[in-house]
């Protein structure tokens, strides 16, 4: 799966597959301008970090194009646009570092007329879009190798396929498994308030063949306890420096039951989502979210009027608790914070 994030030169657009609509139906938002890719990157058409950091990517082209009809500077004009990409959401670095990417081709051009920026632009992303099922493949390759024959992966919330720009980190590492000949079956957790592991993972996996079963949030411990659990291997939006690692909430609590249960706890991302620039995971943005994800179910409100709602989106686990990340370069492990300073070396 590698078509829900495209651009369509014909239609001057940036076409997404809309994840709010999955599994029940297909639908597809066009963006073609920042404001539309602000939107979608909010409202979670889409999500995942690797998937954002593309958008963001494009995200910058269709900016580009978009400044070409505004009065004034449009150096200025651009930079504005490039800043609302780059906080549309805060936690997920993958964001941030493609729109680093497009400043810095934009600093290494500084007498470039704005058509031929868009056009450098446009490449890069289209080449960031190529990269990231390239890199995604790799973990596979590379997580591949801690999965024995006859496994049980526990994965929480969606880092697959539609997580990234095709293939998938956490279900990277499953599909590696599987095309090495091993048997494995998944337990997906449904992910509340979003239900990325009930909605996309068991899509995705189903697709694919391969056995998944949904398991409520609360279920972890029971499952772990009876034996059901041999490894658990998530996604990330962000790493810091010392191996602490965001990603969706309830992942911590995944990651302290494995511990208890003595089952191999692992992280599947790519290199761009470790943050150098952030020294522990407690100075990692935590995304607070709508109230309405939690309060509603659809149309159908759930929860008594006036009652608030916690609505995190991520939590971190402490590296302690990991026991690899694999990336596209080999499996990291502990101490983390050499492992990565030697990595960016």
């Amino acid at each position: 799966m590698t078509d829900h994030i495209q651009y369509s030169p014909d239609k001057g657009a940036l076409i997404l597959l809309d994840q709010r609509r999955l599994p029940g139906r297909e639908e597809w938002v066009e963006c073609r301008t920042t404001a539309d890719v602000c939107r979608a990157l909010k409202v979670m058409v889409v999500r995942g970090a690797p998937a954002i950091g593309v958008t963001a990517a494009y995200g910058c082209y269709l900016a580009a194009r978009e400044v070409e009809g505004l009065p004034g500077d449009w150096r200025k004009n651009l930079v504005a646009k490039m800043h609302e990409i780059e906080n549309a959401r805060p936690t997920a670095v993958n964001l941030r570092w493609a729109v680093r990417e497009m400043r810095r081709i934009f600093e290494l051009n500084p007498e470039a007329a704005l058509s031929d920026l868009a056009a450098l632009w446009l490449t890069r992303a289209k080449g960031i879009h190529a990269e990231d099922i390239e890199i995604c493949r790799a973990i596979g390759r590379f997580g591949a190798e801690l999965i024995a024959d006859g496994d049980t992966v526990m994965t929480h919330c969606n880092a697959g396929a539609l997580a990234t720009a095709g293939y998938g980190t956490a279900l990277g590492v499953i599909r590696g498994a599987v095309e090495q000949g091993k048997r494995i079956k998944v337990i997906a957790n449904e992910t509340r308030p979003f239900l990325q592991g009930a909605r996309l993972t068991a899509w995705e996996l189903h697709q694919d063949g391969i056995e998944v079963t949904v398991a409520c949030d609360n279920a972890c411990a029971l499952l772990m306890r009876r034996g059901l659990v041999q490894k658990v291997v998530v996604g990330a939006d962000r790493i810091a420096a010392n191996g602490d690692t965001a990603n969706k909430i309830g992942t911590f609590g995944v990651a302290l039951l494995a511990r208890e249960f003595k089952i191999p706890f692992y992280v599947a991302a790519p290199v761009y989502t470790i943050d150098p620039e952030t020294a522990t995971g407690a100075a990692i943005p935590i995304e607070d979210r709508t109230p309405r994800e939690v309060t509603h179910v659809g149309e159908s409100r759930i929860i008594p009027k006036g009652v608030p709602v916690f609505n995190f989106a991520f939590d971190v686990t402490p590296h302690e608790l990991i026991a690899g990340i694999v990336t596209e370069r080999g499996v990291l492990r502990p101490p983390y914070a050499e492992a990565i300073q030697k990595l960016f070396a």
